[in-house]
């Protein structure tokens, strides 16, 4: 009898790099009213997204990588040798990496982790100013969630690698196969979003265990207010311990 509700999450947005020690790590939750979330199905999502100082630029999104890249150079008056693009780095994304050098942009190449990666395009001291490329549909979900919170603008398309693909993304309600999905498609209405750093990052410390205490760093944003709480914690575990 409550308030009906969508719920999207990543326990661990970043297994690989909790695993090799690296950075950006997150645990994430996002909510939204009822039909609030795209219901993206398990498979690639092709995304293009930037921050909040520059959400009012319009691009075609499937217009070629060089032409957005110079396209947002052009819009933010930034030199484009300046111009940090973020890409998952994957032997798919080879022409797209060779398309942004040859406009003189510089490229930062991460192992995993897209979510933080679209989040930082919204954080000035991050040191990126576009992401793009081919990652989770779900990742892309919750992404979008947390630019509803605090500003930023994404693109995105499914990417299917067959007919069995298209058949559960048809099953799970999707119409238009090639529809490509802005920020609202993706996340509307009144949406909160939560995260808690596992290993340190652009947006969170991760969490540090020193003589049985663990203290983590959280943040809550919320869209309808634009609010960001940052929490931090301290947690005994002599009394709550870990469960593996």
């Amino acid at each position: 009898g409550g308030l009906k509700v969508d719920i999207a999450l990543d326990p661990l947005e970043g297994t690989t790099i909790t695993a090799h020690g690296g950075e950006n790590a997150l645990s994430v939750l996002a909510m939204a009213n009822k039909g609030g979330f795209l219901n993206a199905p398990d498979i690639y999502m092709q995304k293009i997204a930037y921050g909040k100082k520059y959400q009012d630029l319009e691009i075609d999104p499937e217009s070629p990588a060089d032409e957005i890249v110079q396209k947002f150079s052009d819009h933010t008056d930034m030199n484009i040798k300046n111009t940090v693009v973020c890409i998952l780095d994957r032997p798919r994304h080879q022409e797209l990496i060779y398309k942004i050098r040859q406009t003189g942009a510089r490229i930062k190449l991460i192992s995993d982790g897209d979510v933080s990666a679209v989040i930082a395009t919204s954080f000035e001291d991050s040191g990126v100013d576009m992401y793009m490329g081919i990652g989770g549909s779900p990742e892309g979900v919750l992404a979008a969630a947390a630019l509803r919170c605090i500003g930023g603008k994404i693109y995105s398309k499914l990417v299917f690698n067959d007919e069995k693909e298209k058949e559960r993304a048809s099953g799970m309600g999707i119409k238009d196969l090639n529809k490509v999905y802005t920020t609202n498609d993706l996340a509307s209405g009144d949406v909160m979003f939560s995260a808690t750093g596992v290993t340190n990052g652009t947006l969170l410390q991760g969490v540090l265990i020193k003589n049985n205490i663990a203290t983590t760093q959280s943040v809550v944003m919320r869209s309808k207010t634009k609010t960001l709480r940052y929490v931090n914690a301290s947690h005994n575990l002599n009394i709550k311990d870990i469960v593996a």
